[in-house]
């Protein structure tokens, strides 16, 4: 009887899972195995793929290369890597920021009466009821040099009587940045307030009976209790930066070259989806290495409290 009941129970578990299995391996694990076929394939001239097994498109974007202009038999070419390195450190910076913004904001949330709390999430979740683009072309709209910032400051310089020629915001780096920082920042906010609001009010109560100043408290409770909502904002933040492309497509001028800016123009404009496949699959390897690495060194917000 026991053992029926046993299989029975591994039967509704199989079944169970059994559409999230094949949503994965349908829309998940084949799309992957094909682009990694592909990616070892090579391009045909009408931008077809000619199936085999070549190493060409993976030492094209390493930056190793045969032919030389100084007649050395191997030579490196840093364009594909300042590509990687620029995302990763757009990556980076926007994911620091994204915390820095985003843990005030989110405890000042958690910290606040219920009745308003409601009313704080539905304020930071309004601008995503908004297309993503058109929140991109708000930020065009600020940014440019007759726009709105430039506009608001050229009056006020006025007012003093101060000299002022509009500052160039549009298209540069700091542009990207702030977009990108604008655009996932939600995604940062939502698991710290989850963690921030968990923490019961008498934990508070118990390391100031302890001694504990709020500094020390911060240290020491706070942050360790809210360390799993800062790791998976993080990874929400950090792996599709690492992927887009409209940001800089649209707040960079197609100035700022990023991985996404490249994997979209090989598939779409220079027709070489063998190419991009390669460079899908090292943007993945790379986001997976760092998401480890930082896993590894952070783990997934292990609550520890020592007061």
């Amino acid at each position: 009887m026991l053992k029926r009941l046993r299989e029975n129970k591994a039967s509704q578990g199989t079944l169970l899972i059994s559409p999230t299995l094949i949503f994965m391996i349908g829309l998940l694990i084949i799309p992957l195995l094909l682009t990694l076929v592909i990616s070892f394939g090579q391009r045909a001239p009408d931008g077809t793929v000619i199936y085999g097994f070549s190493l060409d498109n993976y030492i094209r974007i390493s930056g190793i290369r045969t032919e030389c202009e100084n007649g050395a038999a191997v030579c490196f070419d840093p364009i594909y890597a300042d590509i990687l390195s620029r995302s990763l450190t757009l990556a980076f910076n926007t994911t620091v920021l994204a915390i820095a913004l985003a843990y005030p904001l989110s405890y000042f949330v958690a910290r606040s009466p219920t009745k308003r709390r409601n009313t704080f999430l539905f304020l930071v979740l309004v601008p995503m009821w908004t297309n993503f683009v058109i929140r991109v072309y708000a930020w065009m709209m600020l940014l440019r040099t007759q726009g709105v910032i430039n506009s608001v400051i050229g009056w006020l310089a006025g007012l003093v009587n101060i000299p002022f020629a509009p500052f160039e915001m549009l298209y540069t780096p700091g542009a990207v940045l702030v977009g990108m920082v604008y655009e996932f920042l939600p995604f940062m906010i939502l698991p710290i307030y989850t963690s921030l609001e968990k923490i019961e009010v008498s934990l508070y109560e118990a390391a100031a009976d302890l001694g504990a100043n709020p500094f020390r408290t911060f240290l020491r409770l706070t942050l360790p209790l809210s360390m799993p909502g800062v790791v998976a904002g993080t990874i929400l933040v950090f792996v599709p930066v690492m992927g887009t492309f409209i940001v800089s497509d649209l707040l960079g001028g197609r100035q700022i070259i990023l991985v996404g800016n490249l994997i979209q123009n090989q598939f779409l404009i220079a027709r070489d989806p063998t190419f991009g496949s390669a460079a899908s699959l090292v943007l993945m390897a790379m986001t997976l290495i760092v998401t480890y690495i930082y896993t590894r060194k952070f783990g997934f917000g292990e609550e520890i409290v020592t007061v």
